[in-house]
């Protein structure tokens, strides 16, 4: 695909996502195995592989905002083969907070996209960042919980409290730390975005 081509591509699917329109991203394949009420799925994950930037700092969404930018230059170019590859959804955030000697609080952001299928088959670039790397996703049990809106920590707070409720009342445990799956872009109108709070899960 010529350059030209690929930032027309992305242009146009910029656009359409500020509707709510996600049917120009590839989104990993799941399998419902339980709908628990509330909004709340458990799925089964295909085994898949993504690229993942860490980025520590005191402020959240400056770490979020910088570890998307090293994850978005390599898809569009920034890696050993300077190949283009298409964006694909949802971006999946983790933060964990960093226990500190100072009174500064820092948190460590992780972030991933997953690339697509045929970029995996075919053999994903390195990147070139030492920040980036790539990451074999396994198969995988979540329990998530969807919603509108903005996915600040506020919201994502309210709805990890939801998921965990639901999940308290069903055979399901949680296991690990929540995370965030977004499907759309921060311009996307609020109330047509789709946000996801999750956790793996056990019987």
């Amino acid at each position: 695909m010529s350059s030209i081509l690929y930032y027309l591509l992305t242009f146009a699917e910029s656009i359409t996502s500020v509707f709510g329109l996600r049917f120009a991203y590839e989104q990993p394949h799941y399998v419902v195995i339980q709908d628990l009420g509330q909004s709340v799925e458990v799925r089964r994950y295909d085994a898949r592989l993504a690229i993942e930037a860490t980025v520590e700092g005191a402020d959240r969404d400056k770490a979020a905002s910088e570890a998307f930018l090293l994850l978005f230059r390599y898809i569009t170019g920034a890696n050993q083969r300077e190949q283009k590859i298409a964006m694909t959804a949802p971006v999946r955030t983790d933060v964990q907070r960093i226990a500190m000697t100072t009174p500064v609080q820092t948190t460590s952001t992780g972030m991933r996209f997953f690339l697509p299928i045929e970029v995996a088959k075919t053999g994903a670039p390195a990147p070139v960042d030492p920040r980036l790397r790539l990451v074999e996703v396994p198969e995988s049990t979540i329990a998530a919980r969807r919603y509108s809106g903005i996915a600040d920590e506020v919201s994502r707070d309210h709805n990890a409290a939801i998921l965990f409720s639901a999940l308290a009342q069903s055979t399901w445990n949680p296991e690990g730390g929540i995370f965030q799956f977004n499907y759309d872009p921060p311009f996307a109108i609020p109330f047509l975005r789709r946000n996801e709070v999750a956790v793996a899960v056990t019987r």
